[in-house]
């Protein structure tokens, strides 16, 4: 009877992952993470390429705007609680070290420089917000995007590819490294970012024609 009652629960299960994958062309690994065209890329006229690396791939753009961020804007999208400050400051106090460079602040305090020039950077211009769906859509965005630096990304990358930055010169010229593009690491940290930009309302929930060649067991040939 137990055996009954499990292959029971199995095949109900089955059939509602195969239902809601057929009906909305979704994974269970279905994610959506925040991305930003910054305003270096956007003025550096850089938007189309940048969103056709993402379509691509077979992401899925559901949202997306232009906006001016204020400075509350911009210091609640860059919000760090203080383990992440100290994190961030942590690295910082590594590299100095690393360049026999003195420490001559907290981690905390480093952290707050950096989220300081992260913040103005923010506000120089108008920026493009994005919500962006797919299966492990953080991080493939990330991957699209590249390491923070763009002297340490891998060619193919958006950052590679579109800017000779670095944190070397940015940390020299006291500013933030210009890398175009912002990508949520995690899914907390993006669903908290997508409400800095968007209403619920203002992301759609549709199907793209090419979902199902990524998506559905459907599209492959009857045996």
């Amino acid at each position: 009877m137990a055996l009954k009652r499990n292959l029971a629960y199995n095949h109900l299960n089955y059939s509602l992952n195969l239902y809601f994958l057929i009906k909305f062309m979704k994974t269970g690994l279905h994610q959506r993470t925040l991305v930003l065209i910054k305003p270096d890329a956007v003025q550096r006229g850089l938007i189309g390429e940048i969103l056709l690396r993402f379509e691509r791939k077979g992401l899925k753009i559901t949202a997306m705007k232009m906006a001016w961020a204020d400075k509350k804007m911009a210091m609640d999208h860059y919000f760090w609680s203080k383990e992440e400050k100290e994190a961030s400051g942590n690295r910082t106090i590594a590299v100095r070290e690393e360049k026999g460079l003195s420490i001559e602040k907290t981690a905390i305090e480093y952290a707050e420089m950096t989220q300081k020039k992260l913040i103005g950077m923010l506000m120089a211009g108008p920026t493009i917000a994005l919500v962006i769906e797919g299966a492990h859509a953080i991080e493939h965005v990330r991957k699209v995007v590249g390491h923070g630096s763009p002297l340490n990304a891998d060619v193919g990358t958006i950052r590679a590819d579109f800017t000779i930055d670095s944190y070397i010169v940015a940390d020299e010229a006291d500013r933030a490294a210009r890398n175009l593009v912002h990508a949520s690491s995690s899914i907390d940290e993006a669903e908290r970012e997508i409400k800095v930009w968007f209403k619920e309302e203002e992301i759609s929930d549709y199907e793209l024609a090419i979902e199902k060649i990524l998506y559905s067991k459907d599209w492959d040939a009857a045996e």
